[in-house]
């Protein structure tokens, strides 16, 4: 019975969405605020969270700077905010996924479960890809550069994962959507764009004279560059 954690300061919000996670298999822990929000993370340690946004005196944004400090496990926030600078700074803090309000439950419900197939561990033991100075191990679930630890969230290592095992050559910005986010590629979303966006400065910041570690490839998608 996988464990969620819901974030919501809205009563009714939280009440519905834990009353139909509950129906559905999950067990529900709820917060109304930020503090709450990231005692339960130590006493009580979920699988997944749902994190609201708006909330009151610390909100969605500085929960989750807080939590990955001390837990790495898949977050979806709750938004009824559209920009795109808006989902930068939360791809930044690190932040899985996003779903707009009002909650639909069916599609809450589809984000959850996908999060949670993504960061199961997998059974096989060899499965870790060696590029020079880049080591990604899905065992594990890390990735080293130089033997130094890159700091991920699980989006993150869904992304590099599906680019490295297929290094050196374009990957199409649908695949990506599809193997990070579970559904079809609307055509739209720019999510994938500003995740790539983020993993290519963390890989540049571990190795500097790795230029450019993930390529742009015009009407296609993109390819790691072998480092």
């Amino acid at each position: 019975m996988p464990r969620v954690l819901i974030v919501e300061d809205d009563e009714a919000t939280r009440t519905l969405v834990a009353t139909y996670l509950t129906r559905e298999g999950f067990e529900v822990l709820t917060a109304g605020d930020g503090p709450s929000a990231l005692t339960a993370l130590t006493s009580s340690p979920p699988d997944v969270v749902v994190l609201d946004w708006m909330l009151p005196e610390m909100d969605g944004i500085a929960v989750c700077k807080a939590a990955r400090e001390r837990w790495t496990g898949p977050i979806l926030m709750l938004t009824a905010r559209n920009e795109d600078v808006d989902e930068v700074v939360a791809l930044e803090v690190g932040v899985d996924d996003f779903l707009a309000k009002p909650v639909r439950a069916r599609v809450l419900l589809a984000r959850l479960r996908a999060l949670l197939r993504r960061n199961a561990l997998p059974s096989e033991s060899d499965d870790r890809i060696v590029l020079g100075d880049l080591v990604v191990d899905k065992t594990r679930r890390e990735v080293t550069v130089r033997d130094v630890l890159v700091s991920l969230t699980t989006a993150d290592f869904d992304l590099v994962w599906e680019l490295a095992r297929r290094a050196g050559e374009p990957v199409e910005r649908e695949d990506l959507f599809r193997a990070l986010r579970g559904i079809e590629y609307d055509g739209l979303d720019r999510a994938i764009d500003m995740r790539v966006s983020q993993l290519r400065k963390k890989l540049r910041d571990a190795l500097p004279t790795w230029d450019d570690p993930i390529r742009t490839v015009r009407g296609v998608g993109y390819q790691l560059v072998r480092p």
